[in-house]
């Protein structure tokens, strides 16, 4: 019997001690992050977002939602003091595409080495991971790249719209924002998840169709990419271009289906084992 009890004490004492360690993981980022806790922002088109699916995975990971629908780098950077972010274990960066969209200036990777402010996303990028920095030094950061963007339509206000990365915004493209956020992971040593280079995210795959109007008949069709660019499309007058049936790895052009946001999940998975055994 004591040979049982002493046995069971060392079972228990090895189990614990090979169980992985809890993980406190912020995970900053726009609107495509904030939707993970907000399905109904969706019309529940989505059932969960990437940090759910990651943590479902995972339980000994504990997410804590910072993502701010509309958000810059440059917002994020400038409020980063008043938003409650807490230190943590690990923090994870998903911005660009807002401050690709808005056409704030790039800048260069100098910018992001001299700290030079917040007047381009990588002086803002600086601030950020320097605020981070602050909160715990030694937390691993990880990066993640804007995604390939086709044209977007709020579903519950379709005067919302905008023009996917298949053309420039201010003489800048959404590609170079995503190389912004690799030369500093390359700089830093940071991970980074490179959303806008992954094939099964590119811009062909983000909807089945786009249903708008043929010009020559006047009725709807619906158009695959690049099919759909350039027809007008009436946000007044014309239904919504993205039914059910057009869902593929977005819902709406640029925010991720259930399909996209398993993508991006599973690449984050990878980058996160190392801190995570």
């Amino acid at each position: 019997m004591m040979k049982k009890i002493v046995f069971l004490s060392i079972l228990i004492c090895l189990l614990t001690s090979f169980s992985k360690k809890e993980i406190t993981w912020v995970a900053i980022g726009d609107s495509i992050t904030y939707l993970n806790n907000h399905p109904e922002a969706t019309e529940n088109r989505i059932t969960k977002g990437y940090m759910s699916m990651l943590v479902d995975k995972h339980p000994d990971i504990h997410y804590i939602n910072q993502g701010y629908s509309g958000w810059t780098s440059g917002g994020i950077a400038e409020h980063f003091d008043s938003l409650g972010i807490i230190k943590a274990d690990l923090y994870t960066v998903f911005l660009g595409t807002n401050d690709w969209f808005q056409g704030r200036p790039l800048g260069t990777l100098t910018d992001y080495t001299n700290n030079t402010g917040n007047n381009t996303v990588y002086g803002s990028f600086r601030i950020i991971v320097n605020k981070i920095r602050n909160l715990n030094a030694s937390a691993p950061i990880i990066f993640i790249t804007p995604m390939q963007r086709t044209d977007f339509v709020y579903q519950f206000d379709m005067k919302n719209n905008a023009f996917g990365c298949y053309r420039k915004q201010k003489d800048q493209s959404l590609s170079q924002f995503a190389d912004a956020v690799m030369a500093i992971c390359r700089q830093e040593h940071f991970a980074c998840v490179d959303l806008y280079n992954k094939k099964e995210l590119s811009i062909e795959h983000l909807v089945k169709f786009k249903r708008v109007k043929d010009p020559q008949t006047g009725k709807y069709r619906d158009y695959p990419y690049p099919d759909y660019i350039g027809i007008p499309f009436d946000p007044a007058k014309d239904e919504y271009p993205y039914p059910v049936a057009a869902v593929d790895m977005t819902y709406d052009g640029l925010h991720p289906s259930d399909k996209g946001f398993a993508v991006i999940a599973s690449m984050l998975e990878e980058k996160m084992k190392v801190y995570n055994n």
